[in-house]
């Protein structure tokens, strides 16, 4: 049978502690035979997981025998890694161990050095940190998961779901795994990555700077069709003045903060209104519905229907109107 040993450290995060443990402990095979054994290691026989002590029964000597071995995030990820915790890992590394990570849990991996030179991801939020901390690594912030083969990484919280999914299917096949999502009550494969959940903060102008003014002037009014000349114009200066102020104070250059700007305000709407998609594109300066379709993909990571079924507010049912 396939071993699973979930790593828990100290202050390790709940949910990505109990995601990988309930999902391969009700995987079941055709026949009804469970499909993992799950052990929890941890390098003392106690770790602190916040709200609550984790006993684990195993320690570090169990990742020698593991298949797979997972390793969820911890509160404070800049926290160094104990070096017998590193050395464990690098040995089961070695001996071709599958090593996958939860959310933070690739400052853990990434620690190893196992990663250098590859493709990782975890919770946005986290992204540009790990990239700082480990430049061998090529940070991908947009995506559910990676797969290297031999070294997985996962974005944060609910994505864990996903890559023990993914390994499932990797283990036993589609059928298994659509079986586990099923009583995971999610589906085997989502549409879009990581990126529809990233809030986007444009790179504000300094109060009272020369950019203040046209920049309020292109927020109200993202339905035109603005050039780069009309931008100047407003702003009193030519163009190639004008892309150096907005590199100098925005880190960006005039249309690329226009397009993130109407890709903002169009999710707004999405989530804040029902008007059909077509009708946003113009809103937000779109002349043709596929080239806004096309442009929200690629910054958002899913189509505008998509993203607003997945968050469009909606008011709550008054007493006595059906809903």
């Amino acid at each position: 049978m396939h071993t699973v040993a979930v790593l828990a450290l100290d202050q390790v995060v709940p949910f990505d502690l109990a995601t990988p443990i309930e999902i391969f402990t009700r995987t079941r095979l055709p026949g009804g035979r469970p499909a993992y054994r799950v052990r929890v290691c941890a390098p003392t026989p106690e770790v602190s997981a916040g709200t609550f002590t984790v006993r684990a029964e195993w320690g570090l000597e169990a990742l020698a025998d593991a298949d797979t071995i997972i390793l969820p995030g911890c509160a404070d990820p800049t926290v160094p890694m104990p070096e017998d915790v590193l050395d464990a890992l690098r040995k089961a590394a070695a001996d071709g161990t599958r090593i996958a990570s939860v959310c933070a849990g690739a400052f853990v991996l990434a620690a190893t050095g196992l990663l250098d030179g590859l493709r990782a991801t975890t919770h946005w939020v986290a992204a540009d940190l790990l990239a700082r901390r480990h430049p061998e690594i090529e940070v991908d912030p947009d995506v559910l998961y990676v797969d290297n083969g031999q070294f997985l990484t996962s974005a944060g919280a609910a994505a864990g779901m996903d890559l023990c999914l993914h390994l499932i299917r990797r283990d036993h096949g589609s059928a298994v795994a659509a079986d586990a999502a099923r009583l995971s009550v999610m589906p085997l494969e989502r549409e879009g990555g990581q990126a529809q959940f990233i809030v986007h903060d444009q790179p504000p102008a300094p109060r009272g700077s020369v950019l203040e003014p046209v920049l309020r002037w292109m927020t109200d009014h993202l339905d035109r069709d603005l050039t780069l000349n009309d931008i100047a114009a407003r702003a009193g200066m030519s163009t190639r003045s004008l892309n150096r102020r907005f590199r100098e104070q925005t880190g960006t250059t005039p249309l690329q903060w226009l397009h993130r700007e109407r890709i903002r305000q169009a999710q707004y709407l999405l989530e804040t209104t029902r008007h059909p998609v077509d009708r946003i594109a113009g809103q937000v300066g779109f002349g043709s519905p596929t080239a806004f379709r096309e442009r929200f993909r690629r910054v958002v990571g899913t189509s505008p229907n998509a993203y607003r079924a997945a968050f469009q507010r909606r008011e709550p049912a008054q007493p006595g109107v059906p809903s």
